[in-house]
């Protein structure tokens, strides 16, 4: 067998009714003849859309042959013995050109129970905000299931919706359950549990090119929905340069924000998993067994388990997305 080194994949570009350019013209990924970009997925084991190795001597080969292959040596231990031959985390950039629908994911049961799937918890870093641009997330108010059925149904549910106004480096951790939407002018990157479980509560009476509207889930979403009201949604974290900056921890990943001005190294010998870098901005290289491997804003890259230690080596500035489940 290879001897595992840092993975890239192959970018699976997804056209939405809600996308725009900004995966082309911001982080300078070709989609090709899509008309838009709503989505790119970057690292995948979602069974529809496994990625795909794009460099070194493994290319070609999805991440659920690998898997299946090197077992702990690519997630760790704990990880494999856990998931199993499923890849446990899905990382997206996404890019709203229009509001997206006002949704909710099921947690691990109802996921379970009803799709025989993993819930969705997931993350979101904000890496670009147009002017004016919001999101939402949660409630603004403490409700049950009858409250919020009466403003369902009366065509008020955006007045108990938390709404809040975003900018660039913003952080936003939404456990499943939450109700949320990514508003107009976001460009987001995401990390959230392998699955691809959405329940649309409500999609601005839409229609796609063809003049159907897309299929709304409102009875799914009651039993999904936490109607719990929170002091705060937006995560609090204390950017720091030059340092590994925690924003989110969770059972399903952690993520830590690097912002360096200079090259560093990092030590992985401790963790039992492996680690997912995602370039937000900047540029560096890794240096493993005398192999040099480029990243740049828009790209993400997998170091397996088997990597303790790396050398994060950059001429000006990265920021990074560092994710890995403890």
């Amino acid at each position: 067998m290879s001897t595992l080194y840092p993975l890239k994949f192959k970018t699976i570009y997804k056209d939405k009714i809600w996308g725009g350019q900004k995966i082309k013209t911001y982080l300078h990924k070709d989609f090709g003849t899509l008309p838009n970009c709503g989505e790119t997925w970057e690292i995948s084991g979602v069974k529809s859309d496994v990625s795909v190795v794009a460099n070194g001597e493994l290319a070609g080969e999805s991440l659920a042959d690998l898997l299946e292959k090197y077992q702990s040596e690519l997630v760790g231990q704990k990880v494999y013995a856990h998931f199993g031959n499923i890849f446990p985390l899905l990382v997206k950039f996404i890019d709203a050109n229009e509001d997206l629908s006002i949704q909710v994911h099921p947690n691990d049961e109802l996921a379970k129970k009803c799709h025989n799937s993993f819930g969705k918890t997931e993350m979101w870093y904000v890496i670009e905000a147009d002017p004016g641009s919001t999101l939402i997330a949660g409630f603004n108010q403490e409700l049950n299931e009858q409250l919020y059925l009466d403003k369902f149904n009366s065509g008020h549910l955006t007045d108990i919706l938390n709404k809040e106004d975003v900018t660039a480096g913003d952080v936003f951790f939404l456990p499943a359950g939450r109700v949320h939407t990514i508003g107009k002018g976001l460009l987001i990157a995401e990390i959230q549990q392998t699955s691809d479980i959405t329940y649309r509560i409500y999609d601005f009476d839409r229609v796609d090119d063809k003049g159907n509207k897309r299929e709304l889930h409102t009875e799914e979403a009651l039993a999904a929905i936490d109607y719990k009201h929170y002091p705060e949604y937006k995560t609090s974290y204390q950017p720091k340069k030059d340092e590994t900056v925690k924003l989110v921890t969770c059972p399903y990943f952690t993520t830590n924000l690097l912002d360096f001005t200079h090259s560093t190294s990092k030590d992985y010998s401790t963790l039992d998993s492996f680690v997912i870098h995602v370039c937000v901005e900047g540029a560096y290289s890794i240096k493993f067994k005398g192999e040099v491997y480029e990243v740049k804003m828009g790209e993400c890259i997998l170091l397996p388990k088997s990597i303790d230690q790396v050398e994060l080596e950059t001429t000006g500035s990265f920021k990074i997305l560092e994710s890995y489940i403890e």
